[in-house]
């Protein structure tokens, strides 16, 4: 059923995009994204790694109210989650927890859980690379549905297939969230 595919395309298209805008978006145009909309919580030492202290240091600079929030985790990419993994203590225990799958427990770093966000850039010079905060004071705006319509004479003797989605997102309280940056 080609309605259904293009459906399926387009809806997995519409997300990546707002997902794209709401992490990254720097209000101008788009939505103000958590990673520009977050406040510095510490500076990394080095700029293609992270070390164990400057979580620690990262989760401190977060408000202990927000610290206790349902809402609270980290945020990163997936090869800093790689990255991650393999850090350790002092006493060489791995500071990544695996969780149960079957049990519905998720995995967590320093106890708090994370969500992976491949729109978020990687440990690397200048970069954002992790976010941690109470994300539930992140808002997020959706203006209607999404539209969906279908260009014959653009694409002509073709068919193109465009759509829209209207929405907005802001951090309303910039200490909720912290970043970590790398020099």
């Amino acid at each position: 059923n080609i309605e259904n595919l293009l459906g399926q395309l387009l809806g997995e298209r519409l997300g990546r995009i707002a997902n794209l805008q709401l992490t990254t978006g720097d209000g101008t145009g788009d939505p103000n994204g958590i990673v520009t909309a977050s406040t510095k919580g510490k500076d990394a030492a080095i700029a293609t790694a992270v070390t164990y202290d400057e979580l620690i240091d990262l989760v401190h600079s977060v408000d202990p109210a927000y610290r206790q929030s349902p809402k609270v985790r980290f945020m990163f990419n997936d090869l800093t989650l790689a990255a991650l993994r393999k850090l350790k203590d002092g006493d060489g225990s791995y500071i990544w927890t695996s969780g149960n799958v079957q049990d519905g427990v998720p995995g967590s770093i320093l106890g708090y859980r994370y969500s992976v966000n491949q729109a978020m850039d990687g440990v690397a010079t200048g970069k954002k690379s992790i976010l941690f905060g109470d994300f539930g004071k992140y808002w997020v705006r959706k203006v209607g549905a999404p539209t969906i319509g279908v260009r014959r004479e653009t694409y002509w003797p073709d068919l193109g297939i465009a759509a829209h989605i209207f929405l907005d997102g802001e951090l309303a309280d910039t200490a909720a969230v912290k970043h970590l940056l790398q020099p």
